[in-house]
């Protein structure tokens, strides 16, 4: 069978084959944690869930515009003007299926072979193989001091005059990390006066903790929208718990945005209106669930934090954002993939490799489920790899002897 040179060269995503394995395991009734998911536990919003069921039973789901149906454009201003302050007019606007689509409409919009990206380590997983994918060349930036902070100086080193775009994710999946205000500051500074697109991932931008704030970047630039180098991206996926809906949105100068609906009529034809129906009744609807969810996850890091305090040989930097962490591992096996395998074998704990991210030696844990979940999984965790931990556990009904150590 052939396949084309370019799709042998994209990585499978090792959340969702995770995913997979997890599922598979609890078919077969084994009492598998995930600690890798990343998606919170809450249900969607009563007005997403009557919104999406009101215009379901009317039976008029056809296709609406490519860049999103009015009314949601229209919440999606507004949410822009309360959480930005910045007033975006529609045709700045195009609505996706997912965040991660609207990623992938901007790449393939501004991206031309050998074109060069830089992703700032630890990355998320998608962010090189959809460089790959528009024949884009990834350029990965890895802090030297060691931190998951990055540091705009390394930033600098690594652009060329090949450099077409900067991806920024902050708050940061999967460290947590919220990158400070000065470095905001500059890396706008920076791209606005060399040229380069600023892409900047804010889907956990209002999943912040302790009184932190993920600051706009438009805060930062004096450029109008349509002159400015800043492309944001954000959706309903993390903030409201709706991963299932697949709603996302890009805010970029019109010129941009017009490709963008050439790419996506050429592809997906538009997001599903009940999908979108959905995201519009999150997004005007009460806003209680936002800080609910908040809350509930930033109590969720607590215990994680508290729980990882007594993993010998492992360190771990507190989230300031998000709901994961990426503790060091290095001490126990620097081949996460390894590790990782390791756990769910002799544990049943679900975790993510850090090489995915570009930090081998490394697993990514989340603390989006329930507090029992990360309390017994880093229970289980340690038992399999910390000397000092008893050598026996109950797993399910199933008592476990420790041997390999």
């Amino acid at each position: 069978m052939a396949i084309s040179q370019l799709a042998r060269t994209i990585k499978e995503s090792p959340t969702l084959r995770l995913n997979e394995k997890a599922r598979l395991l609890r078919e077969r009734g084994e009492p598998v944690i995930h600690l890798g998911i990343g998606e919170p536990k809450n249900k969607a919003p009563i007005n997403a869930i009557l919104s999406s069921a009101a215009r379901l039973s009317t039976g008029e789901v056809k296709y609406t515009p490519t860049d999103g149906t009015p009314s949601l454009k229209k919440a999606v201003i507004r949410y822009m003007d309360e959480s930005y302050d910045r007033l975006v007019a529609p045709e700045n606007l195009i609505v996706s299926t997912g965040a991660k689509q609207s990623l992938f409409n901007i790449l393939f919009t501004i991206i031309d072979p050998q074109d060069e990206v830089i992703l700032l380590a630890p990355y998320w997983v998608s962010y090189p193989e959809m460089v790959k994918m528009v024949h884009g060349i990834p350029i990965v930036v890895k802090p030297e001091d060691g931190t998951f902070h990055p540091r705009i100086e390394e930033i600098e080193e690594a652009v060329s005059s090949y450099t077409k775009a900067i991806i920024i994710n902050s708050p940061n999946n999967p460290s947590g990390i919220l990158f400070s205000e000065d470095f905001m500051a500059a890396i706008v500074d920076f791209c606005e006066s060399k040229g380069i697109y600023l892409i900047l991932d804010d889907i956990y931008h209002k999943l912040v903790f302790d009184g932190h704030r993920a600051t706009p970047a438009y805060q930062y630039t004096q450029k109008d929208l349509e002159s400015s180098r800043l492309i944001v991206v954000n959706g309903v996926s993390k903030l409201y718990g709706m991963t299932g809906i697949r709603i996302g949105w890009v805010v970029a100068p019109r010129k941009l945005v017009d490709v963008m609906i050439n790419v996506q009529a050429q592809t997906t034809s538009n997001p599903s209106v009940i999908s979108q129906a959905a995201a519009e009744g999150a997004l005007t609807g009460v806003q209680s669930p936002v800080e609910s969810l908040r809350l509930t996850i930033q109590n969720n890091r607590d215990v994680m934090m508290q729980e990882m305090q007594a993993f010998e040989g492992v360190r771990v930097t507190k989230p300031q954002g998000t709901f994961y962490c990426l503790p060091d591992f290095q001490a126990y096996n620097k081949d996460s993939v390894a590790l990782a395998n390791f756990l769910l074998e002799k544990a049943l704990v679900v975790t993510v490799p850090g090489i995915a991210f570009g930090m081998d030696g490394f697993l990514r844990l989340s603390y989006a489920g329930a507090v029992k979940d990360v309390v017994e999984g880093i229970e289980r965790m340690k038992w399999a790899l910390d000397p000092e931990s008893p050598n026996e556990i109950y797993i399910g009904d199933r008592k476990l002897i420790r041997d390999w150590l």
